[in-house]
C-alpha cells in the first residue's frame, strides 16, 4: 500500500480511498479502456503482492481487447448500476473486505492461531412467509430472532476481526426490513447481501437500498415457472420476475441463489434460462447442491452422479470465452479447489442462526457456541469449530470437499469429540441420522470426483489458510 496513505487512520485512509475511487470513476465515465487501466495501477499500489506482475498485466491485456467477455461484463454492470451502489460497493467490497480486511483477517489468524472468516452469514428471523419443498427453514415458524443488538453486535466484533462482508439468510431476512436498513445505514463501511425470495421487495424499499447503497441480493429461483413454482408454490416465479424488474430499474446489483436437485437441474442451467435471468439483470449466482439437512429432508431431491458430472463441465463453460453468456455462476459444492476446499467452520466463513448458535455452515446444524454469551472470537476458538481449523481440508480432492455430504464420518466424529448439540429449531437431527442419508451418496460419488481429480491440472494457491498440520491429515494423504 502507498506508504503516505498506510500510516493514516482507518478513517482517513477511507477518505483517501475514495476521492481515488471518485476520480477513476470519472475517467471511467470518460474513456473506459484507460478509466480500467488506472484502476488495475490503483489495485497494484494498494494490493502490491497478492497477485503476481504477471497477474496484473494478463487483466491489463484483456481490458485493452474490445472482445473480451468480462470487459463487456464490467462495462455491463458499470452501465446499469445506480453511481452510489458502484462506488459503494467498490469500496466496501474492494477496500475494505479484499484489500484492508484481507490483510487484517490474516494477521489475525496468526494472533489468535484459530480461523478467522473473510464473511459471516447470520439469520435475523425463523419466520418465513414460504413453505419449499425440502427446505428445512419454512417449518421453523416465527419461533426465533435475532435483536437489532445481537445483529450490530456480530458486525462491530467481526469489523475488529476484518470481517467487512455479511450475508443475511432465514427464514426470509426481509421480514426484518426494517432492523436491516437501520442495520446497513449504521455499518455503511461494510457491504451487506441477503438471500431473499423476492416476495417483499418493492418501490419504497428498492429506494432505501440506493441511498445506503452497501446492499446487494441473490435472489432465489429454480428454472422455468413449472421448475420453480413446483418447489417453491404457485406465483412465486412471477415474484422473482418483478424483483428483477424492480432491480434494474433502481439500478441495484443482485444475482440468482440456486438449490439444484436431480428434478431441476438442466433447467436452471440452460442457456435459455440463463439468458433471460442476464437480460433482467442478474450478473452472478450461486448455485448450491441439494442437501438433505433435517429429519424431514427429501432425500429423492439429490443429485446423481451424472448429473453431479454435468454440474462441474456446465458452470466450468458458462465461465468460460467460449460461452457468450455473460454471467458470473459460482458452484459452492464444485467449485472447491478455487477456495482450498471446505470453507466453514472459519476458515471463509460461518453462520449464525436466528436462535443465534454459531455453526460451522449453514449445512451443518450443530454447535456449542452462542452469540448470546460468545464473543465472535470465542465462538472462532470453541471446540467444533476448532475441529474445523485442525482438520481442514478434509479431502485432498477438492470434489470431495465436505465432512457430511462426501466424507460423513468426519462429521459424525466432530460431533461426538467436540460435544456439540443439534441446533435443528424444529427437531433435533442426531448426526447419525444426518450423515447415514449421506452415506450410499458418498460412496458412489468417489469413483467419479477422484476420476476427475486425478486427470485434472491443479495450480496450488499461494494462500490455502490451513494448520501446518492438516495437509497430513486429509483424507487420501
Amino acid at each position: 500500500m502507498n506508504t503516505a496513505i498506510s500510516n493514516l487512520s482507518h478513517a482517513m485512509q477511507r477518505k483517501a480511498i475514495g476521492i481515488l475511487v471518485d476520480t477513476v470513476l470519472k475517467q471511467v465515465n470518460k474513456d473506459r479502456e484507460k478509466g480500467f487501466l488506472d484502476a488495475v495501477d490503483l489495485a497494484e499500489q494498494f494490493w502490491g503482492k497478492g497477485f503476481s506482475k504477471e497477474d496484473y498485466d494478463k487483466v491489463r491485456a484483456a481490458i485493452k481487447d474490445p472482445n473480451n467477455k468480462w470487459i463487456r461484463y464490467i462495462n455491463r454492470v458499470l452501465d446499469e448500476t445506480h453511481p452510489n451502489v458502484a462506488k459503494t460497493a467498490i469500496m466496501n467490497l474492494g477496500y475494505e473486505a479484499f484489500i484492508r480486511g484481507t490483510k487484517t483477517i490474516r494477521k489475525n489468524r496468526e494472533i489468535y492461531n484459530c480461523n478467522i472468516p473473510w464473511l459471516i452469514l447470520f439469520d435475523p428471523t425463523s419466520a418465513c412467509n414460504m413453505h419449499c419443498e425440502g427446505c428445512w427453514a419454512g417449518t421453523y415458524g416465527n419461533k426465533h430472532n435475532l435483536s437489532f443488538e445481537d445483529m450490530d453486535k456480530i458486525v462491530t466484533e467481526g469489523k475488529a476481526l476484518g470481517v467487512y462482508l455479511y450475508m443475511l439468510t432465514g427464514g426470509e431476512p426481509l421480514v426484518r426490513k426494517k432492523d436491516i436498513l437501520r442495520l446497513a445505514e449504521k455499518h455503511n463501511d461494510v457491504e451487506f447481501s441477503i438471500y431473499t425470495n423476492s416476495t417483499l421487495i418493492d418501490d419504497e424499499f428498492c429506494q432505501e437500498v440506493v441511498r445506503l447503497g452497501n446492499i446487494t441480493f441473490q435472489l432465489s429461483i429454480e428454472g422455468t415457472p413449472e421448475t420453480n413454482d413446483a418447489r417453491r408454490g404457485d406465483g412465486h416465479y412471477d415474484a422473482v420476475m418483478k424483483a428483477m424488474d424492480l432491480f434494474k430499474k433502481y439500478g441495484i446489483i443482485f444475482g440468482t441463489s440456486i438449490c439444484y436437485t436431480r428434478y431441476n437441474i438442466e433447467a436452471v442451467t440452460s442457456d435459455e434460462f440463463l439468458k433471460m435471468i442476464t437480460e433482467k439483470g442478474a450478473r452472478f449466482g450461486f448455485y448450491f447442491h441439494y442437501m438433505p439437512v433435517g429429519n424431514n429432508a427429501v432425500t429423492d431431491l439429490m443429485p446423481t452422479v451424472e448429473q453431479r458430472k454435468y454440474m462441474i463441465q456446465r458452470i466450468r463453460y458458462i465461465r468460460s470465452a467460449e460461452s457468450d453468456i455473460e454471467f458470473f455462476p459460482m458452484d459452492f459444492q464444485n467449485d472447491g479447489e478455487y477456495v482450498g476446499g471446505c470453507i466453514a467452520g472459519g476458515r471463509n466463513y460461518f453462520h449464525i442462526n436466528s436462535a443465534g448458535d454459531a455453526e460451522p455452515c449453514v449445512f451443518i446444524h450443530y454447535s456449542n457456541a452462542n452469540i448470546h454469551d460468545m464473543s465472535i472470537l470465542e465462538i472462532l476458538q470453541s471446540p467444533l469449530f476448532m475441529a474445523y481449523h485442525e482438520g481442514q481440508p478434509f479431502n485432498k480432492n477438492h470434489l470431495r470437499p465436505c465432512p457430511m455430504l462426501e466424507n460423513p464420518e468426519l462429521l459424525q466424529e466432530m460431533v461426538h469429540r467436540t460435544g456439540a448439540h443439534s441446533t435443528d429449531l424444529e427437531s433435533p437431527e442426531p448426526v447419525e441420522h444426518l450423515c447415514g442419508k449421506c452415506a450410499e451418496y458418498a460412496s458412489n460419488w468417489q469413483p467419479s470426483a477422484d476420476e476427475i481429480w486425478n486427470h485434472s491440472k491443479h495450480k496450488k494457491k499461494p494462500y490455502e489458510n490451513y494448520k501446518k498440520s492438516a495437509e497430513n491429515k486429509a483424507v487420501g494423504a
